[in-house]
């Protein structure tokens, strides 16, 4: 098997090709809680959007411009920043070079699993942009390894992602304020809650009603939305839709009609799919094919110009 190939260091990419804008996910099967992106545009490309996810990217070149949380932030070359699950914000180019970026989405599920002295509450980071070595190294780290895990998996890729996310999140602890690195509590119900996890995630192109989390759970429907929220960052309606959406990215990949993605996904029409994907993602469904069209799923997730 070919190594995959190694990340620069940040702000040492070449100029050569910096116009050419594209975007691409890297995901396996093997790790559905966790993705990574890797993007080169200039300008404003996302409009406003939440994830129900953590983003934590790091800065390769240009200047990252984006406005989160009442104002309007910039990361550098080697900067870190670290985006709360459900938090509204945009993106864009702060210079005219190419802004060149990778981002890795982790659930909070995930998170939580991985915390210090076992499940917890959501670390929640003020300040969105830091310089952290160590937590860059683990990115890096983080990034390559989810490249040898698409291209071909092998049994030591789930120990390397292991040891990686667990110091991705001691870091996302280190940063966090006082409401970060507590128990949720004896009254949030954890084991009817990750039940009602796995009945959206088994529920893409289903009915799901909030009746059908009531029985399978036992929990009232607002019993339940508070429970899930503290464990998860996100609402049960917000998370089903999220699913949603990653599936119909996913479709929309391998070259599937808008209108057919939106039926196999669970959407009323195509117009429903697009109001959504746009909230979601902060493109189109037809930007996001123009500028991931043509990256192979094998390809690095960083290609040097």
């Amino acid at each position: 098997m070919t190594d995959p190939v190694p990340y620069p260091a940040p702000g040492g990419l070449e100029r050569s090709c910096e116009r050419e804008e594209t975007l691409r996910m890297v995901r396996t099967e093997t790790h559905p809680d966790l993705e990574a992106l890797h993007a080169r545009f200039t300008g404003d490309v996302f409009e406003p959007h939440r994830h129900d996810s953590y983003a934590i990217g790091l800065t390769l070149g240009g200047v990252q411009r984006f406005f989160y949380r009442g104002e309007e932030r910039r990361s550098m070359p080697g900067q870190i920043l670290v985006l709360h699950p459900d938090e509204e914000h945009d993106g864009g180019a702060g210079s005219d070079a190419s802004l060149v970026y990778a981002m890795l989405y982790v659930s909070p599920a995930l998170v939580t699993q991985a915390m210090p002295g076992g499940r917890g509450a959501l670390p929640f980071v003020p300040a969105p942009v830091l310089t952290d070595p160590a937590l860059q190294s683990g990115l890096i780290g983080a990034f390559s390894a989810l490249e040898t895990a698409t291209a071909a998996p092998r049994p030591e890729d789930e120990l390397a992602l292991t040891a990686l996310l667990a110091g991705i999140t001691d870091a996302l602890c280190r940063h966090s304020d006082s409401r970060a690195g507590g128990r949720p509590g004896s009254r949030v119900p954890l084991r009817q809650v990750e039940r009602a996890r796995s009945l959206l995630d088994d529920a893409v192109a289903a009915p799901l009603s909030a009746a059908d989390l009531e029985a399978a759970t036992g929990l009232d429907r607002f019993s339940l939305s508070r429970a899930f929220r503290a464990v998860y960052g996100t609402s049960p309606h917000r998370y089903l839709l999220m699913r949603r959406l990653t599936f119909a990215r996913r479709l929309i990949d391998g070259g599937l009609p808008l209108a057919q993605v939106a039926a196999e996904a669970g959407f009323a029409d195509q117009s429903h799919l697009t109001r959504h994907f746009k909230k979601a993602f902060g493109l189109t469904p037809g930007r996001w094919n123009s500028l991931s069209s043509g990256t192979g799923a094998a390809a690095p997730l960083l290609t040097l110009p």
